[in-house]
């Protein structure tokens, strides 16, 4: 495996000398060109057994890419110190492969020059007679071998320029990207699981009543049309009807509230959060400090479905029939804290909807934590700057 990779790095360095000309006519279009060879310098390593990360995603073709990179300011910091080490590199791979290769070409086929009449000479060494030719190719050989050791040195020299200007991005950049594919995991599962409990509710709730509507009122035209003089019946069975439309009607602004809160467009996060504990089955202690006027919606959105969540979760879970929420609003950020002193032992990722949220919290720069020992009862920490980071 080594000597593949020991072979890959004289050929790419070869490659390299090769193409010097057209690398040193691209340093007229240096902000277009300086991208593009990074790139491929990326790939060469990658190629070559380092394990690098490249920038172009596979959805961009390479001039959508380039014009993004030349927007960029990484481009000063990270492509164009690479690109000028490439076609310095270059240079020096141009020189050693020419004088290195050729030189150990015509050494180890000296007897074979000297055959048609040619004292092929290398540097200050022109051969006199067979004797001399034939004791030129070992030396023909060990040229070509120490050029060979000389392009590889060469190769891993361009490693450590490229390591030098990605050793403090391509590790954060690798994190931020796996972060990245994590939420983006859970916030779909998040969706998913929220479409599911509206389709439920829908159909559990504001649909049945409906359908109860649509039966009671087929049986009043039938009552009314049957027998006019049965008022008691028609009355009843009108009652009925208006008594499931009202439910319908009740359970479809629960479905509406639970999607986003009214209270929340209209009147802020702190007199959501209160509606919150005034609806909640739970005795809410609610104590909240400062203004909430500074808030973006995404995050006074996060933080109230964080709020709400832990609710239920506490009537559902906790055994126990109340709860505490202290909330504090800053024009920089906002803290809220959920507590209860039920049985503890949550879990984030334990499927009770809080993965999700934190998944939110972080999606607006904020963060959710949870501190539940078994027996110590539940604290829910949400905080999240006033607006979004991006």
């Amino acid at each position: 495996m080594a000597q593949i990779r020991v072979v890959r790095r004289v050929l790419t360095e070869s490659l390299a000398a090769m193409t010097f000309p057209i690398l040193l006519l691209s340093i007229l279009i240096a902000p277009v060109s300086a991208p593009v060879v990074a790139e491929i310098d990326r790939s060469r390593a990658r190629w070559c057994g380092v394990k690098t990360m490249p920038l172009r995603p596979s959805t961009h073709s390479w001039a959508q890419w380039v014009v993004l990179q030349m927007r960029s300011r990484s481009i000063w910091r990270t492509d164009f110190p690479i690109f000028v080490a490439a076609v310095l590199l270059s240079v020096l791979s141009l020189v050693v492969t020419f004088f290195g290769f050729i030189g150990a070409v015509v050494l180890v086929f000296s007897p074979v020059f000297w055959f048609f009449g040619i004292a092929a000479q290398v540097g200050p060494f022109t051969p006199k007679s067979v004797q001399e030719t034939l004791l030129a190719m070992p030396a023909g050989v060990t040229l070509g071998a120490v050029t060979a050791s000389v392009l590889t040195g060469i190769s891993l020299l361009r490693d450590l320029v490229l390591r030098a200007f990605s050793r403090s991005r391509d590790p954060d950049l690798l994190a931020k990207l796996e972060e990245l594919r994590t939420s983006r995991a859970s916030l779909t599962a998040a969706f998913e699981f929220e479409r599911q409990r509206i389709e439920r509710d829908l159909h559990d709730g504001a649909q049945q009543e409906l359908v109860a509507v649509v039966m009671r009122l087929g049986m009043l035209e039938a009552t009314a049309t049957a027998a006019a003089t049965d008022q008691e019946r028609i009355v009843q069975l009108a009652r009925q009807a208006q008594a499931h439309a009202e439910r319908a009607l009740e359970r479809l602004r629960d479905t509406v509230r639970d999607i986003h809160p009214r209270e929340l467009s209209d009147l802020g996060l702190i007199a959501a959060v209160r509606e919150l504990a005034v609806r909640s089955p739970l005795r809410v202690e609610l104590s909240s400090t400062g203004d909430d006027t500074q808030l973006s919606s995404p995050t006074a959105t996060a933080v109230y479905f964080t709020v709400s969540e832990a609710l239920t979760n506490i009537a559902k879970h906790a055994g126990v029939g109340s709860a505490r929420i202290d909330m504090q609003c800053a024009a920089t950020d906002v803290r809220v804290r959920v507590h209860d002193d039920g049985l503890g032992g949550a879990r984030i990722d334990a499927g009770s909807g809080l993965a999700g949220l934190r998944e939110r919290m972080r999606s607006v720069g904020g963060n959710l934590e949870i501190l539940s020992p078994a027996g110590g009862g539940t604290e829910v920490v949400a905080s999240a700057p006033s607006q979004p980071t991006w």
